[in-house]
């Protein structure tokens, strides 16, 4: 056989193996997938506690709503970041998206340092109530982190571990306005000390562990 046509075989052969490609979602349709599931934690929640205690706490004391919102925000401006990063071409700039909604609840939360001075009737929480909050961040991460990972496999991102950040602070930061919902007591400064221990230790070990994560799995 002479070389033109073994390459053309050799071409055609080849080409007779490839598979499609299904084309990946938009970065915000996959956020609003992965938000559907946060939705469906906070209708269990809801249906478990009520609302009404949720919405005297914001009642009474506008900064927690504030610093609620802000982690809401945060959770899906960082969803959506960790999906547009798995774009190839998109820049690391995306990373920034969360900052306001991250800055907001940050700021709010810090006046729940001052409640002890701004209102003396404030219910500190415990070093056993405060861990709770600990648990709870953890526990709600976890799967929504392993949602996240999963949707992102596919996507094979260039920046692992900067993706795997986004999604440690997503799912962190939704969590935490999860725990809004039913949380019992008043934030100062043990309780807001517990929050901020939880996220950092989500963050972390999302970014430890990113890039192997989130490789493509071998077919």
């Amino acid at each position: 056989m002479s070389e033109p046509r073994l390459t053309e075989s050799l071409i055609q052969s080849l080409g007779e193996q490839l598979t499609p490609v299904r084309r990946l979602p938009s970065p915000w349709l996959r956020t609003l997938g992965w938000l559907l599931a946060v939705a469906a934690i906070a209708a269990w929640l809801l249906a478990h506690y009520g609302i009404t205690h949720m919405l005297q706490r914001w009642s009474g004391q506008p900064d927690i709503a504030l610093a609620g919102i802000g982690a809401a925000v945060t959770a899906v401006c960082a969803a959506w970041a960790a999906f547009s990063l798995g774009v190839p071409g998109r820049p690391a700039r995306w990373a920034w998206l969360p900052l306001p909604g991250l800055l907001l609840w940050i700021g709010a939360s810090g006046v729940g340092c001052l409640r002890v001075w701004v209102a003396p009737a404030t219910h500190i929480a415990s070093l056993h109530e405060a861990n709770d909050c600990l648990v709870f961040i953890i526990s709600f991460s976890v799967p929504l982190s392993v949602l996240l990972i999963w949707l992102l496999r596919r996507a094979c991102p260039l920046r692992p571990v900067l993706t795997a950040v986004m999604i440690g602070l997503a799912s962190a930061a939704a969590s935490a306005s999860l725990l809004e919902i039913c949380h019992a007591f008043d934030a100062a400064a043990t309780d807001l000390m517990m929050h901020a221990l939880a996220v950092a230790m989500v963050v972390a070990a999302n970014a430890a562990m990113g890039g192997r994560l989130l490789q493509p799995a071998l077919k």
